[in-house]
């Protein structure tokens, strides 16, 4: 007998009919011996709507309450699959984060988890029962409710496969695992079986948004086998396992890119000493996350500093940008919200030399200038035009022989 903990999305349960099938995979798994226990988000698009609502209300909702009400979602739905599983004599029970209960940081809409109190749901396995857990949410030192985030149904669901030491956490969603590339984009790209924890981490880190990344992280530290699979198909989908250093590794595993970021650049800083910090410092205490970085010296003693942020933290970095200048001295700064970054991903990488040098060959073919660079051990990522997105990714994938002549069935989210 196996414990599997299974993670249905948004799109899994996004109707009654949805919810329903989703029980006969429980069920399934059930018939087949194995414990299960579960972890859903709320139905498609619910969570967009409650956020709606409270933006109707004001532009900037208190995050403590807006915490509360979007934690909302999840309790609809899990009732619903509990409420569905009995209909089927089969015995469940749900839980909300709170009841569970999920100790969390006391930072509303991006908690992190601290604790999670196992009590309850090794009772109720012990009983014979699926527990079903709200994912995304949690709760504080002060009792309040929080919330993990943006795929935060993700963490939840690796978190417990963590704790309860699961044989495998099982992310189900309306894709049928991890692909070479996006699908919308590349028709040949093809899906993986198999893929490391590492490059899943640069993957969803760099724009790829099959899986959360911090659900990567916990599970990377934590050694949580997951499994990315459709809800809807049989197909085993792809594993995320550690890297096997008996087999011989792909140099590149995957294309990816991040259409969200945006660029900016302060101009003729005068140079001295920890001039960085200077300049990033009021960024960072304004919460705002800088990717990647490059500084130019010029011969007369200034610097021009370039950095990219998300773009929705573009207009309060500019702001912050522009009161540095003046009080450094510098000549101008500029903002560009028309880049994209693409990436490629490969553990084979740290064995094989040009792997770069390939990238920007294959980039200058098709006529696409680079502006940034950032590498690591398993990848390559630059910052070029937006409009060039689609061709460079196309390039790239065909330059390090990611095709295939048959067209993946499902599309990367």
């Amino acid at each position: 007998m196996a414990l599997y903990v299974q993670k249905y999305g948004g799109t899994s349960v996004g109707s009654i009919e949805k919810i329903q099938y989703v029980t006969e995979k429980i069920l399934k798994t059930r018939s087949e011996g194995h414990e299960v226990v579960v972890v859903v988000s709320a139905m498609g698009k619910e969570t967009d709507r409650l956020l709606d609502l409270a933006r109707n209300m004001t532009p900037e909702p208190d995050p403590r309450e807006l915490d509360v009400l979007v934690s909302t979602g999840e309790q609809v739905s899990i009732a619903l699959l509990a409420i569905s599983l009995i209909a089927r004599g089969c015995p469940a029970r749900s839980y909300t984060g709170s009841q569970v209960k999920i100790l969390t940081s006391d930072v509303y809409n991006k908690a992190r988890i601290l604790h999670i109190d196992e009590e309850f749901i090794r009772q109720d396995l012990a009983n014979g029962k699926v527990v079903i857990v709200a994912g995304f949410q949690g709760v504080d030192p002060g009792n309040n409710i929080t919330t993990l985030g943006r795929g935060g149904s993700d963490t939840t669901a690796v978190a417990l496969a963590a704790l309860l030491h699961a044989d495998e956490c099982l992310i189900y969603t309306d894709v049928n695992g991890i692909y070479t590339a996006d699908p919308r984009i590349v028709p040949s790209a093809r899906r993986l079986d198999r893929i490391t924890f590492e490059e899943v981490l640069e993957l969803s880190s760099l724009g790829s948004k099959v899986i959360n990344n911090r659900a990567v992280q916990f599970a990377g530290k934590y050694k949580v086998p997951v499994r990315v699979l459709s809800t809807f198909s049989e197909d085993t989908g792809t594993l995320i396992s550690f890297e096997d250093k008996n087999m011989e590794q792909p140099i590149v595993s995957g294309v990816t890119f991040d259409a969200d970021e945006a660029k900016l650049t302060i101009r003729k800083v005068p140079d001295r000493a920890g001039i960085g910090s200077t300049i990033l410092g009021p960024v960072s205490d304004a919460n705002i996350v800088v990717d990647m970085i490059i500084q130019n010296t010029a011969a007369d003693g200034t610097i021009d500093f370039t950095f990219t942020v998300n773009k929705n933290d573009f207009s309060q970095a500019k702001h912050i940008l522009e009161k540095s200048a003046h009080l450094l001295g510098a000549e101008e700064v500029l903002g560009d919200e028309k880049i994209v970054k693409v990436s490629i991903v490969g553990v084979g990488m740290r064995s094989h030399a040009g792997i770069a040098t390939t990238m920007f060959k294959a980039l200058a073919n098709e006529g696409i200038s680079i502006q940034l660079i950032s590498t690591s051990e398993i990848k390559v990522s630059v910052v070029i035009e937006e409009k060039y997105l689609e061709l460079a990714v196309r390039a790239l994938h065909t330059a390090f022989g990611l095709d295939v002549k048959a067209s993946p069935k499902s599309l990367l989210v």
